[in-house]
């Protein structure tokens, strides 16, 4: 006798498969896989699931396919490692095109962070330092980028580190209207540089 199965909890205890796009994913190895789908299916038997939840039993692949295509739908392995594998009825093509939509719109609603670097010498004059932490300040303020700040030291300053340091941190102070610190002023190889970030109260473009 058929039942009704709850058929998320059942996905959720058995599925190590992702849908996404085009395809169905491993979780494993992220790899695009079509192999689970109808007459590609490579297993023999499999528990079956319908549209609708029910739990149609334990079913030889032939005649999984034939319940299946009797109802216009597709066979879709979704937990192939289970015991039995674990097959479930749905409309294919729809449902690829839903995750698709899907991951489309998630991947709008992700803030994407970029950080643009602004280079400065041990030996820069007062109005290149004003230029760009203009520029920096136009970065944070209109782009809502963070800013890499980075002073590059070479021959005779390379003895001298406190200049590199006094200068990112002077080109640090002078945007704390409009930034904060994010990776204090430090030094890798031959050049001293901090990141800055936006500050949250600050509303991009203006």
């Amino acid at each position: 006798m058929s039942q009704t199965v709850n058929f998320n909890e059942l996905y959720g205890a058995f599925c190590p498969i992702l849908f996404f796009g085009g395809g169905i994913i491993s979780n494993n190895n992220n790899k695009k896989n079509d192999s689970f789908v109808n007459e590609d299916i490579k297993v023999k038997e499999m528990l079956v699931i319908t549209d609708k939840g029910e739990n149609l039993g334990v079913l030889s692949k032939a005649k999984a396919l034939d319940e299946a295509y009797n109802r216009d739908l597709d066979l879709v392995l979704v937990s192939p490692e289970a015991n039995p594998p674990v097959a479930k009825m749905m409309d294919y093509s729809r449902f690829r095109f839903e995750q698709q939509k899907r991951a489309k719109d998630a991947k709008k609603k992700q803030k994407v962070v970029v950080v643009q670097e602004i280079q400065i010498s041990p030996t820069i004059d007062k109005h290149d330092f004003d230029t760009k932490v203009k520029k920096a300040k136009t970065i944070m303020v209109e782009k809502g980028n963070k800013v890499k700040v980075s002073c590059r030291l070479y021959s005779r300053f390379l003895a001298k580190k406190e200049i590199g340091f006094e200068n990112v941190q002077k080109f640090i102070e002078a945007l704390s209207d409009v930034a904060t610190v994010e990776s204090d002023v430090k030094m890798d190889g031959k050049i001293v540089f901090a990141v800055v970030a936006p500050k949250k109260d600050i509303k991009k473009g203006e």
